[in-house]
């Protein structure tokens, strides 16, 4: 049996402050002659497969996918000599990328959806926020609205796990001290708790952490040394309040056992006119995953008939 149509490409893009040419890497899957929903991968620097369960969507609905590589990930072109550049790596260069990818894909007639996981539904909310010409409808899946009110979340969170595997967090945050053994393994209790309930990980979430594990310019600059230590420079990062300028539909989903946590999901909710937001019982940070198919009954249900 065959799969759905499927080509891949590459956009043409002059990062802003970059001394060379670079490309961002593109799969549709689906014919562009319907407003496709292009999807914006976490990190940064995750890199898209781990988002590839939403292409349920177009086997279910039909509804076409854009998959891509953000710029400094996976297909994309890397700027590992931007390592700790912070003029570098900022929102605008990422909403940059994305509207050239919406430019080179010419769909701005024909309209198009985002739908964003953690940073990158940061970076969709923001995106939208700037009322780019085409777009019709907007999903946030545990994107926080506000990077403080994240960090303090993930400061709970840590708070609740065993004693002996938050001294060592502790201790290990203290020193600086991001790369033994003894970290990986504390912090392998906070992600199997928040991050992903699944075990194994599925390969694609396993293929996001060797993008990171591979060029962590991005993820280290901008975030921090893991998902719970925010030291980077979105750190102040409070996306919310320019989210009062978004004028599109507008979709919030969450785990009830989310590294996102309500805390920091809210703001959105506040301040979106047209919004609803939802949270997922049992499902941690990749609700996409653990609960497939509620996730994507959501999404289908909201991009085809509306979000009332």
């Amino acid at each position: 049996m065959d799969g759905p149509p499927t080509h891949e490409g590459e956009a043409d893009f002059q990062a802003p402050g970059a001394s060379k040419p670079s490309k961002t890497w593109y799969k549709v899957v689906g014919n562009l002659d319907s407003p496709p929903l292009i999807v914006l991968h976490g990190g940064p620097g995750a890199g898209h497969e781990y988002m590839i369960t939403l292409v349920d969507l177009y086997e279910k609905h039909k509804l076409p996918i854009v998959l891509y590589d953000q710029v400094g990930c996976g297909r994309s072109t890397h700027f590992q000599e931007k390592a700790g550049d912070e003029s570098f790596w900022t929102m605008d260069l990422f909403i940059a990328d994305l509207d050239n990818l919406v430019d080179h894909l010419q769909l701005r007639d024909v309209g198009f959806s985002v739908l964003g996981q953690s940073w990158g539904g940061i970076l969709a909310g923001a995106y939208a926020s700037r009322r780019p010409k085409g777009l019709r409808k907007l999903i946030i899946a545990g994107g926080p609205a506000s990077m403080p009110l994240y960090s303090e979340g993930c400061k709970y969170l840590l708070s609740q796990l065993p004693p002996d595997v938050r001294h060592v967090i502790e201790e290990c945050e203290r020193k600086g001290d991001y790369e033994s053994e003894e970290f990986q393994k504390a912090s392998a209790v906070f992600y199997a708790r928040h991050f992903c309930k699944l075990d194994p990980f599925p390969e694609p979430v396993q293929a996001g952490f060797a993008h990171l594990k591979e060029d962590p310019t991005a993820y280290l600059t901008m975030q921090g040394p893991s998902e719970f230590t925010i030291i980077g420079s979105f750190k102040d990062w409070e996306p919310w309040k320019e989210a009062h300028n978004i004028e599109v539909d507008a979709l919030l989903i969450n785990g009830d056992q989310d590294e996102a946590m309500d805390l920091c999901i809210e703001p959105w909710f506040r301040s979106i006119t047209k919004v609803k937001w939802v949270t997922i019982s049992n499902a941690s940070h990749m609700t996409h995953w653990e609960q497939r198919e509620r996730f994507n009954e959501l999404c289908g249900t909201f991009l085809l008939n509306g979000s009332k």
